[in-house]
């Protein structure tokens, strides 16, 4: 008689697993989440968050600061005005330090909150205020400008790589036409247009000074770089088991991609998204500086640079601080896409579909 000792049985739950599912709080969390906890994990990508946010309030702070700290109205001329520092009443507009005193310049910066922090602009303005308010303007178009387009290439490259065939034929050869266009020339050539007379949408005019006019125009011009990744992606999904099994069950075309597409190719519009506000921002910078974008008296980081422009020389703050603005935005935006991308891990967010 063996009496080597026998295993017992395993329990009935080990064997049928599936009949007992783990508790909530054991099952794995979803992709989403995992992605979140990741990006926390990425110090480079929560610092250019954190320099994000803390710029972005700051400007949403703007009226706070002009009001009651400066005690100015940056869109005013002021250069008649005078401010007190150091207990005495200074011009704001001086005299330039040639030999003969010849000219006046703005009052440089004093780096005080309460008189021209970062000095005047040649039209007598507080360059701090103004500052903060082109903030508000710039970083209002390059989200808006980002979000719109990121919805436009989705919307053309799931479609296209979706219906393959001629609807594919006729959407990719018209991205390529658009493509083939340097971009700054072609947002040129709009702004151009829309800022002598306007942009006319059927019934809906809308007027030169309006911000959605440059909003419409980048978004556009950066549609295709943007459709081209998506639709790469759609193509390799559109092959998919679960994708063919799908429409094999004669599941309708509109509930495969809204279930079984579009989740999937959402990493990748998350991760484009940071990339396309960055460079949203350098072409309305753009565009503002060359007086086609944002329009007087509004302001943004673009038209403050184009106003210290002739003060390079003497008053270099006014276009440096702008610069150093749009610099630390867009350096932050990559960091942060760049993290969200190793998040993700989707590793063919900037390749285009064949």
């Amino acid at each position: 008689m063996n009496d080597a000792p026998k295993h017992a049985p395993a329990p009935f739950a080990e064997q049928f697993p599936q009949q007992f599912p783990e508790p909530f709080a054991a099952r794995s969390s979803g992709p989403w989440r995992r992605a979140g906890r990741a990006l926390a994990r990425n110090r480079a990508a929560m610092l250019s968050l954190a320099v994000l946010l803390a710029i972005g309030l700051a400007c949403l702070a703007a009226p706070l600061y002009a009001r009651y700290l400066a005690h100015t109205d940056p869109f005013t001329s002021n250069v008649a005005g005078t401010l007190l520092l150091d207990g005495r009443q200074v011009d704001i507009m001086q005299p330039n330090d040639n030999p003969l005193h010849l000219g006046l310049s703005p009052i440089g910066p004093t780096w005080r909150m309460s008189a021209d922090l970062l000095g005047a602009d040649s039209q007598g303005r507080d360059v701090a205020a103004r500052l903060l308010y082109g903030g508000r303007n710039s970083l209002l178009i390059s989200l808006c400008a980002a979000m719109l387009c990121i919805g436009l290439a989705a919307a053309v490259g799931i479609v296209a790589g979706y219906a393959g065939g001629v609807v594919d034929a006729v959407l990719s050869r018209l991205m390529d036409i658009m493509w083939a266009v340097p971009v700054y020339l072609f947002a040129i050539s709009l702004s151009i247009v829309t800022v002598s007379q306007g942009l006319r949408l059927g019934p809906v005019t809308i007027a030169s000074d309006n911000v959605l006019i440059p909003i419409c125009i980048i978004a556009l011009v950066y549609v295709p770089y943007v459709a081209r990744p998506v639709r790469g992606r759609v193509m390799a999904l559109r092959r998919a088991e679960f994708v063919t099994a799908a429409r094999g069950l004669g599941v309708p075309a509109h509930r495969i991609v809204l279930r079984d597409i579009l989740p999937n190719v959402a990493g990748t519009l998350v991760v484009l998204a940071p990339l396309v506000m960055a460079l949203a921002l350098m072409a309305e910078s753009a565009l503002s500086f060359l007086s086609i974008g944002v329009q007087a008296p509004a302001a943004s980081w673009g038209t403050i640079i184009q106003d210290g422009e002739g003060l390079i020389y003497t008053r270099p703050m006014v276009a440096v601080a702008p610069g150093l603005a749009i610099v630390a935005v867009v350096l932050a935006l990559n960091v942060l896409g760049d993290g969200m991308r190793d998040a993700l891990d989707v590793r063919d967010a900037g390749r285009g579909g064949g």
